[in-house]
């Protein structure tokens, strides 16, 4: 017999791979930030970055000591929170632009080899504008947080 719980909660989760991911969002390489949504419920999304030494800013930011960009780490918090909103939207009609970062903190580096746990919930959302509180983690450490807003607007040659 099935777990109740476990059946409850699988009911509220949806997984999305890499490719259901590029599906959704338009970046691709160098600058696709996520690689799997492992929660999605209509006002949060839980994803996931694995990060490599094979990243490209590795080469610079910084040569021996690798660091990743913080600013990319909230990039990748923004990436998991378009999933959401793209998922309201036409495929291929829309564009998400960043508009603004509040508060954002960080707390510790992200290095090669972390896997950055990005959790982000919805704070306000209107026909053309989002809201979401975020957190990335790394083995359940907190590592950046910040308040993510974006604008979605018609894809200009749509």
């Amino acid at each position: 017999m099935a777990d109740p719980i476990a059946t409850s909660n699988a009911e509220k989760q949806e997984v999305y791979g890499i490719t259901d991911i590029m599906k959704i969002l338009p970046h691709r390489y160098p600058f696709l930030l996520v690689d799997r949504i492992t929660e999605l419920e209509p006002k949060r999304i839980v994803g996931i970055k694995n990060v490599t030494i094979n990243e490209h800013f590795f080469q610079g930011h910084f040569p021996g000591a690798p660091v990743m960009p913080g600013v990319l780490v909230i990039e990748s918090m923004a990436q998991v929170a378009a999933v959401l909103f793209y998922r309201d939207e036409t495929p291929g009609q829309k564009l998400i632009y960043f508009a603004g970062i509040e508060n954002a903190k960080f707390r510790r580096p992200v290095i090669p080899g972390d896997q950055l746990r990005i959790e982000m919930e919805v704070l306000g959302r209107r026909h053309n504008f989002g809201k979401m509180s975020g957190r990335a983690t790394v083995d359940g450490k907190l590592v950046a947080e910040a308040v993510v807003t974006c604008v979605i607007a018609d894809h200009p040659g749509k």
